[in-house]
């Protein structure tokens, strides 16, 4: 647990304490707010160091384009198209950071496969159908949590 979260935790419990003399009702509302700031702290620390790496094509679709979305840099990235039978390695990329990869010719649909590891050396791997008609998806949620799909 972080120092910071300790320290909500502690002072929210004193605080609730003292005010328990006086009205309970306050100090009932100081131990719910207290004890929301600590859990809110706690998902904020398990959220750290994730690369979020998503794969795109190009609007010719002749380059595969890989952008780093995530809160941490994304080591030794390994991308397979499926049909193409073509397999590539990027040693790193970091915090919004892109990578282009320029093919002789267009890339009518194709599956990418996708594994990379954080500084951590967690291993994440990714799926992506990719279609030069851009296939559009309206159920994404903008905020992909909680393994979406």
């Amino acid at each position: 647990m972080d120092k910071k979260t300790q320290i909500v935790l502690v002072l929210g419990i004193a605080i609730t304490i003292i005010l328990l003399q006086f009205n309970i009702y306050l100090a009932g509302i100081v131990f719910i707010l207290a004890i929301t700031l600590f859990i809110s702290l706690l998902i904020m620390q398990d959220s750290v160091c994730h690369p979020n790496v998503e794969v795109s094509l190009s609007e010719d679709a002749k380059s595969v384009i890989l952008i780093n979305s995530g809160n941490a840099p994304a080591m030794n990235i390994h991308i397979a198209l499926v049909p193409m039978n073509i397999e590539y390695d990027v040693r790193s990329l970091a915090i919004d950071e892109t990578h282009n990869r320029l093919f002789d010719t267009m890339i009518p649909e194709v599956k990418a496969i996708i594994t990379f590891e954080n500084e951590e050396k967690n291993v994440f791997s990714k799926t992506y159908t990719l279609s030069a008609l851009g296939a559009y998806d309206p159920l994404k949620p903008m905020i992909p949590m909680f393994k979406w799909k």
